[in-house]
């Protein structure tokens, strides 16, 4: 492998970013193509596909057989509010192969007696999100029912890359959500991004249901379509 492909991967994998190298099987020539840049690539159909799975793959195109080499970061879920809906979908997320994370100020909640295997961070959403900023592979939840705290971590998401944003609430609780989102400068394609009412439209009722309806929709934003603001940030 060429030095610079392979600095140019682990450059990407340090710093989270998605790309792959592609190697042309005859006669083993390399590149490496970061995710934002894939639109301009002979390959971008095939790599995009690649990289939305998160699957290295052979290709054929146009009688020339490659091989995609992917670099995609593991994907993240942020869970705003240590809630029974988190109890249930922390768990279920982990399975799935997302690294899950909560963030909770509120002490009473947030403790490891009632998520003994996920790390908490008993912080207010902008301080614990400034200590781990959200990224193009990392979905977030919002699920206290508290403006105060999922309107601040609400205004991060989508200024951030995240490729999946949920919150929780009736239709009418997120209509006042999208005005004061409004108010705060955010425009219909921004608010658009945000999944309300959280989850897949399957009837449920408890939290372990819902937790199924929300890891779904999740998964169907990672694999069934582009990542949010791929393009844009080419």
């Amino acid at each position: 492998m060429r030095l610079d492909v392979l600095k140019a991967m682990n450059s990407a994998r340090a710093e989270r970013r998605a790309g792959a190298i592609v190697t042309r099987l005859t006669d083993g020539e390399q590149r490496f193509v970061a995710a934002e840049r894939i639109d301009a690539d002979p390959l971008g159909l095939q790599l995009e596909a690649a990289l939305r799975m998160g699957k290295s793959a052979a290709v054929s195109v146009e009688g020339e057989d490659y091989f995609l080499t992917v670099q995609a970061p593991a994907p993240r879920l942020t869970l705003i509010g240590a809630v029974h809906i988190s109890q249930a979908l922390a768990p279920i997320a982990r399975i799935a192969g997302l690294d899950v994370s909560i963030i909770d100020p509120r002490t009473a909640f947030a403790t490891p007696d009632r998520f003994p295997d996920t790390p908490i961070s008993a912080k207010w959403p902008d301080e614990a999100l400034a200590e781990a900023p959200l990224d193009r592979y990392t979905a977030i939840c919002l699920l206290t029912h508290d403006p105060k705290i999922d309107d601040p971590a609400l205004a991060i998401a989508l200024r951030a890359d995240c490729f999946y944003i949920g919150a929780l609430g009736s239709r009418k609780t997120h209509a006042k959500r999208i005005e004061r989102m409004r108010a705060q400068g955010f425009d219909e394609a921004a608010l658009a991004r945000i999944h309300a009412p959280i989850g897949l439209d399957i009837g449920a009722v408890s939290p372990a249901e819902i937790a199924v309806s929300i890891i779904g929709e999740i998964v169907a934003s990672l694999r069934k379509k582009p990542l949010r603001a791929e393009s844009a940030a080419a």
